[in-house]
């Protein structure tokens, strides 16, 4: 018995510190915003208790719908992409092969980059003028547009700088694919399987429940890690294209002084990301057979 409690108080003393953390950091805060989405706030005067009344100038807002709508377009068409690009590197680089290690610390690399930094350096690739990628483009003979300029490329340009940073899915597919016995592949071979049968008959069932995982994931951050290029790119612009949910929480909150207003809209984005995470687990679990059991 006293070996029990002193391994559990061994291990809560190791927790301890990300505990208290996590309370101070994230918990604390986060309730204190919830709470604020309930008040009239400017950050001089006292809160003022406006109810629903946040919720209501959010929902009248057309801004806010745009924005939702475009922070909605940019999970739908980034998150599948980045999903099927990790997949891809994970299955090219799984077999050994020389200088396989060199290539997957490459395929890594964009994901410690801090995202200011990530972000400048794709401004200066979507440069119009003398960015390398209209340059290649020219050389081709193909059109050069303005990537960040126009209305219909600027969303579609941002998720195309959502693709490299994917290196954390990248691993986590790979020791996936690792954990596959290669029995299983030797059977299917005996059997007459073809390659494509045996990723869609073995491999794609057992990583489902990895795919599950990077998808919540990538769900969470995509929702947030649009404010940075958003911000220091584009400022919401052209004509709103890029006016992501995160940014607008800031210029309503830290422009503007409506910090009501903002944590409203924090609020809808907490529980608007709580829907896609269960819609996604749905159809994990009932569309595509995962069961955790």
């Amino acid at each position: 018995m006293k070996r029990f409690f002193t391994h559990h108080a061994a291990t809560y003393s190791l927790l301890a510190p990300y505990l208290i953390g996590a309370l101070l950091l994230v918990i604390i805060p986060a309730g204190l915003a919830f709470a604020l989405a309930f008040y009239r706030y400017d950050g001089l005067m006292t809160p003022a208790w406006r109810g629903w009344g946040n919720f209501i100038d959010v929902a009248f807002d057309p801004l806010f719908w745009i924005a939702l709508a475009n922070s909605l377009f940019f999970i739908v068409v980034a998150v599948p992409l980045r999903l099927l690009a990790a997949l891809g590197l994970a299955l090219l680089y799984n077999r050994p092969r020389r200088g396989v290690g060199v290539y997957r610390a490459i395929a890594y690399l964009p994901s410690v980059i801090p995202d200011a930094a990530y972000a400048l350096v794709w401004l200066w690739i979507f440069n119009p003028l003398y960015g390398p990628l209209n340059a290649i483009l020219n050389a081709l003979g193909l059109p050069t547009p303005a990537w960040l300029l126009e209305y219909s490329l600027a969303k579609p340009a941002l998720a195309l700088m959502a693709l490299f940073p994917i290196g954390e899915g990248f691993v986590i597919l790979l020791a996936g694919l690792k954990n596959i016995p290669h029995e299983l592949y030797d059977a299917a071979h005996v059997d007459g399987a073809s390659r494509w049968q045996a990723f869609r008959r073995i491999t794609l069932p057992v990583l489902t429940p990895w795919l599950m995982l990077l998808s919540i994931r990538d769900i969470i951050l995509t929702f947030q890690s649009t404010f940075t290029p958003a911000f220091l790119m584009t400022q919401g612009g052209p004509y709103y294209a890029t006016l992501f949910l995160p940014l607008m929480v800031y210029e309503e909150a830290f422009e503007g002084l409506r910090f009501g207003i903002g944590a409203a809209i924090m609020l809808l984005m907490f529980l608007i990301t709580l829907f896609i995470i269960l819609l996604v687990y749905w159809l994990f679990e009932e569309g595509w057979g995962y069961d955790e059991t």
